[in-house]
């Protein structure tokens, strides 16, 4: 035979090795083949694989003088780079055995036995030395080709006679070296295209799985209800190819959607002793058959099912059910999807919780700034309002209009957001009655963009930083001052200016009122890090306020805030809903 004719055989049994290896690992992407992260078995798993093809690259190849020009290098290569030292070695002890017991007393049996068991071990150490490159197509066949003439020179050296493993070597050197090379090569190349397969696919879950989340987290936030599991299962069913989409709590049925839904009735018990099973056991489920569904209607069209729980914390609270039929089967992939459904899910209602004790403590902190101003406001705007009944009863009307806007702005707390607008005429409120306390100490001006008007703010949010300007920057200073608000415009935010030419603050002072337990601030300064706190809450931590002070120079608040209607709950102003 001739050394083209020869590379050409091999060759065409290259193509048919790698052809092999690429069906099997697409007929079995899950099964661990080519996942290094699957422990022990995982790797018993890989040896195995790439054992068996060392054997099929001897079946493969061509005997030749006694001896076999063999196809064994580019599996046991690929298992070393693919995988370390351990698989390397072990796929080449399956195939270098395999090899010696084939021919135990041909001439070349022993050198080629032990070429490939060191073929593979230098690939794992390669793979070791260079974990970066050990998986690059490139590489397997610069290491294929140098392993190659090595297990060319383990024959000369150690086959006898000489003359004939001489002969051997002139004639299966060349085909061995070009068709090894290729086949790892193409052996590497096809596991790294399955792989970047794999991976894609997982991706293309996971933002499904997040774009589910993120169309259920608006009607999850009110709890596990009919309501809630009805637009959640519709979503469900819509999202994905299943047959029925159905979402339990621990005794009824809370929402169906799909086939089988003129039995599986919403608000009835559960019914079927899957769905109580895993109730009871708090473990999911995969049901691949009618039988194990445990349906008792004979017309069900449903043959599979996945049942998840869902949890509120470590409580299980209820179920997910997918459901496949003949036309829409089940399968592994269905499984994982529903079990990060489920924990996804499971947070959002917990988070039901955590976002409703976030707004019992915002309210709070409102009532509790309203318990350090109202009584002492009221107390010195009522004696103010009297001073000026006898002499300016006009005057003292007026005050009382403007006192009873105030005060109702103030009690009135509980709507998750208002307009510029209110928030406005409360401060004018305000403003109106300190200037008829102190006179001509107190100036104010006021300016305001006009496309700010209806930006919705939360309440009690800047009237409280106007406030302690005056209280805390003009009264304490000879002669009073003046403060300003300033509202404007900056693209798709509303800047917030709250400034006075008061005693100011030193650097202590202003670290101290931000940093200190509102029951620690006995020097005032309550309002402020009240609003900076609820700011921070709503839009994040870098819509905090700054704050710019120096002793005797006045001090300047300023924030900037999005026009940013967020959905919520019961938080409703005139068909907008906003969030507490």
């Amino acid at each position: 035979m001739s050394i083209s004719s020869l590379v050409l055989i091999l060759i065409e049994n290259v193509a048919l090795l790698v052809a092999g290896a690429f069906v099997l690992l697409a007929i079995f992407p899950q099964g661990g083949l080519v996942d290094r992260d699957k422990g022990l078995l995982g790797k018993v798993w890989l040896i195995l694989f790439f054992g068996v093809f060392g054997i099929l690259g001897t079946y493969k190849g061509n005997a030749i003088f006694h001896s076999v020009a063999n196809l064994r290098a580019m599996a046991v290569i690929t298992a070393g780079l693919f995988d370390g030292p351990i698989t390397g070695i072990g796929a080449g002890l399956i195939a270098g055995l395999h090899r010696f017991m084939i021919d135990p007393w041909g001439f070349s049996s022993l050198p080629c036995s032990l070429a490939t068991i060191t073929e593979g071990a230098i690939a794992g150490m390669v793979h070791n030395k260079f974990p970066s490159k050990s998986r690059d197509w490139k590489t397997g066949m610069l290491l294929t080709f140098f392993g190659e003439i090595m297990h060319m020179g383990f024959v000369l050296a150690m086959s006898r006679p000489f003359h004939e493993a001489v002969a051997l070597v002139k004639l299966i050197a060349l085909p061995m070296i070009i068709a090894n090379t290729l086949g790892t090569g193409l052996f590497l190349h096809i596991i790294n295209l399955t792989l970047a397969y794999r991976e894609k696919d997982q991706s293309v879950q996971a933002e499904k799985i997040f774009e589910i989340a993120r169309r259920t987290v608006g009607h999850l936030r009110d709890g596990l209800n009919f309501k809630s599991a009805r637009a959640t299962a519709e979503i469900l069913y819509k999202s994905l190819p299943v047959a029925a989409v159905a979402i339990t709590d621990t005794r009824h049925i809370l929402a169906f959607v799909g086939q089988g839904s003129d039995h599986h009735k919403v608000g009835k018990d559960v019914m079927t002793r899957a769905t109580k099973e895993v109730i009871s056991t708090n473990n999911p489920v995969f049901l691949k058959s009618r039988k194990e569904i445990g349906c008792k209607d004979k017309g069900c069209p449903l043959a599979s099912a996945i049942i998840v729980p869902l949890r509120k914390g470590e409580e299980l609270v209820g179920t997910l059910k997918l459901y496949g039929s003949n036309k829409f089967r089940l399968n592994s992939t269905f499984f994982a999807i529903a079990k990060g459904l489920s924990a996804l899910l499971s947070i959002q209602l917990e988070l039901e919780d955590i976002q409703i004790k976030d707004r019992l403590l915002a309210h709070a902190r409102i009532r509790h700034l309203q318990a350090q101003i109202n009584p002492h406001f009221l107390f010195n705007s009522l004696n103010t309002i009297a001073s000026f009944c006898r002499t300016k009863p006009q005057k003292a009307r007026e005050l009382i209009l403007e006192l009873s806007v105030y005060m109702r702005r103030n009690l009135d707390s509980s709507k998750g957001f208002i307009r510029l607008s209110e928030e406005l005429e409360q401060i004018s409120s305000y403003l109106a009655i300190e200037k008829a306390r102190f006179g001509q100490l107190i100036h104010a001006k006021i300016e305001v963009d006009p496309e700010c008007i209806d930006w919705p703010i939360p309440p009690l949010i800047i009237q409280p930083l106007v406030e302690n300007a005056i209280k805390h920057g003009l009264k304490p200073k000879d002669g009073g001052g003046t403060v300003e608000l300033t509202i404007k415009r900056l693209g798709a935010f509303m800047e917030v200016c709250v400034r006075d030419d008061g005693v100011g603050m030193d650097e202590e002072t202003l670290s101290s009122i931000l940093s200190s337990s509102d029951e620690d601030l006995e020097g005032g300064g309550i309002g402020l890090r009240n609003s900076n706190w609820r700011l921070q809450q709503i839009y994040g931590v870098s819509s905090g306020m700054k704050i710019k002070s120096q002793p005797g120079k006045g001090t300047t608040v300023y924030f900037a805030i999005p026009n940013k209607k967020i959905q919520g709950p019961s938080q409703k102003d005139e068909g907008h809903q906003f969030p507490a």
